[in-house]
C-alpha cells in the first residue's frame, strides 16, 4: 500500500520482562555465597547437637527438627552445586531456572529477568518494519543484524538507519557500511565524524559493480577507494591516501610528547630504557593519520631520543611538526617499519548527521510506548526466545494494524485485503 517510505529506519531496543523471578536467577558468585551460607548453618546446627549430647538433656523433638533442617540444607546445597556445574559447563554467566533463555538485565527500574527486543521503525509511517528478540544485555553490535533483516523485509538494496549511542560499535558500524546501510549513530567519543582505515586493494571497478548493492560488490568498491552509488549524497566519503609527507613526534621538557598534528601524548609504559607514548582519543578523531592500520599510534623514545620521524598519510590541512636537524637517534628505524610497506590505504569517513539522530526519539519510542503500556505487553507469557518472538510478533502486528487504520481507515484496509 506504500505506507512504508523505506528511506530511513530508527532502531532501538527495549527490555521486556520474562517469566522468571529474581529468586530463580543465579550467577557463579551468588551460588558460591549460598553454598558458603549453607555450610555455615550446617556447622552451627551440628555444634548445637554436640552441645545437647554433652549435656544429656536435649529435647528429642528439637534434635529431630535440627536433623531434618540439616538434611534440607544438604539437599539444597547439592542443588546449588549442580547449578554451579551447569554454569561452568555451559560457559554462561547466568542460569535462569524458569526460562533458561532469558537473562537478568538492567532496566530503568532496576534489574529484572528480561529479553532485549530490537525494532526497526519506518521514519515516515512509524510502522514497525522488523523486530528481533535477543537475550543480549546491551544494544552494541545489534544495529547491522536488525537493519539487514529489515532490508530483506522491505526489499530494498540500501537504506539509512539511525540509533542512539548504545549502538556505537566501530565494528558494527563498519559492517553496516559493507552491507548497504548508511549508519547515523549518536557517538560516544567522536565529535564530527567516525574514521575507518582499511587496506587498499587495486581493482577494476565497473559501472555495474559500483551500482550493485551486494555486500561483496560494496566491499570491493570500498577497498579500491571508490564510493558505491548507494552512498552518493550520504554522510559517507571514501579517500585513497599515501604517505607523502614527513613529520615527527617531539619530546617536551615536561615529559610529554607532541604528535605531528599538535596533540599531546603521555607515557603509557616503560620497557628497559625506552618510554612508550600514546593518546587513543586523539588518534581516533585525527583526520591526518600517521599509521596504515586503524589502531592508535604508540611511539617509543629511547633515553637520548628527542625526535621520532614519521610519514603522514593524505594531504593534511593542519600544520605539521617540522623535523629538526638534531635529537634524532641514528638507530631509529621508524621510517623503515612494515607500516609503510604499502603505499596506499583507504580512509572511510562517516559524518555525524545531527539532524537525523535527533529524529530518532520521535520515531522509535512511540511503538514501544504503545505496545508496552497501552496494550500491556511489557512482559511475555511464553518462555524461550522462539515462543517470546511469536508472542511479541502478535503484539507488533496489532500495533501496525491499528497504526494503518489511523492512517488510511478500515474501508481501505478491507478493500486491499
Amino acid at each position: 500500500m506504500g505506507l512504508y517510505k523505506r528511506e530511513l529506519l530508527a532502531v532501538d531496543g527495549t527490555k521486556i520482562r520474562a517469566q522468571n523471578s529474581h529468586d530463580n536467577c543465579y550467577t557463579a558468585e551468588v551460588l558460591l555465597k549460598k553454598i558458603a551460607t549453607i555450610d555455615e548453618k550446617v556447622r552451627k546446627y551440628l555444634s548445637e547437637l554436640d552441645e545437647s549430647d554433652k549435656e544429656e538433656k536435649g529435647d528429642e523433638t528439637s534434635s529431630e527438627a535440627i536433623c531434618h533442617a540439616v538434611e534440607e540444607l544438604k539437599t539444597r546445597r547439592e542443588k546449588y552445586k549442580e547449578y554451579l556445574g551447569r554454569l561452568e559447563k555451559s560457559g554462561e554467566r547466568q542460569l535462569l531456572t524458569t526460562d533458561p533463555e532469558a537473562r537478568r538485565m538492567h532496566s530503568k527500574d532496576g534489574f529484572h529477568c528480561c529479553y532485549n527486543v530490537q525494532t526497526a521503525v519506518d521514519s515516515e509511517s512509524h510502522l514497525i518494519a522488523e523486530y528481533e528478540v535477543t537475550n543480549k544485555n546491551s544494544d552494541a553490535g545489534q544495529l547491522c543484524a536488525t537493519v539487514k533483516k529489515a532490508k530483506e523485509t522491505l526489499e530494498v538494496g540500501s537504506i539509512k538507519a539511525t540509533a542512539d549511542k548504545g549502538y556505537d560499535s566501530r565494528q558494527d558500524i563498519m559492517n553496516c557500511i559493507k552491507n548497504g546501510i548508511v549508519p547515523n549513530v549518536i557517538p560516544k567519543y567522536d565529535k564530527d565524524e567516525t574514521i575507518f582505515t582499511i587496506d587498499y586493494e587495486e581493482a577494476e571497478i565497473t559501472e555495474e559493480t559500483r551500482a550493485s548493492t551486494k555486500p561483496e560488490a560494496i566491499e570491493k568498491c570500498l577497498k579500491a577507494g571508490v564510493l558505491p552509488d548507494c552512498y552518493k549524497d550520504s554522510n559517507i566519503t571514501v579517500e585513497v591516501q599515501s604517505p607523502d609527507n614527513l613529520s615527527c613526534f617531539i619530546k617536551n621538557e615536561d615529559g610529554t610528547v607532541t604528535c605531528p598534528t599538535g596533540n599531546i601524548m603521555t607515557c603509557v609504559r616503560h620497557r628497559g630504557n625506552s618510554e612508550y607514548y600514546a593518546n587513543k582519543d586523539a588518534c581516533r578523531q585525527c583526520k591526518t593519520r600517521c599509521k596504515a592500520s586503524g589502531t592508535h599510534k604508540t611511539v617509543s623514545f629511547g633515553a637520548e631520543t628527542k625526535v621520532v620521524p614519521v610519514k603522514m598519510y593524505g594531504h593534511p590541512k593542519v600544520k605539521l611538526n617540522q623535523i629538526p636537524t638534531h635529537g634524532i637517534s641514528p638507530n631509529n628505524h621508524t621510517l623503515d617499519r612494515k607500516d609503510y610497506t604499502k603505499d596506499y590505504r583507504v580512509v572511510i569517513r562517516v559524518k555525524h548527521d545531527e539532524k537525523i539522530t535527533k529524529l530518532r526519539k520521535t520515531i522509535v519510542e512511540h511503538p514501544f510506548g504503545t505496545v508496552k503500556w497501552t496494550d500491556g505487553a511489557h512482559y511475555v507469557l511464553c518462555r524461550g526466545i522462539k515462543k517470546a518472538t511469536a508472542e511479541l510478533g502478535l503484539s507488533f502486528l496489532a500495533y501496525n494494524l491499528k497504526r494503518a487504520i489511523n492512517m488510511v481507515g478500515v474501508k481501505r484496509l478491507i478493500a486491499e485485503m
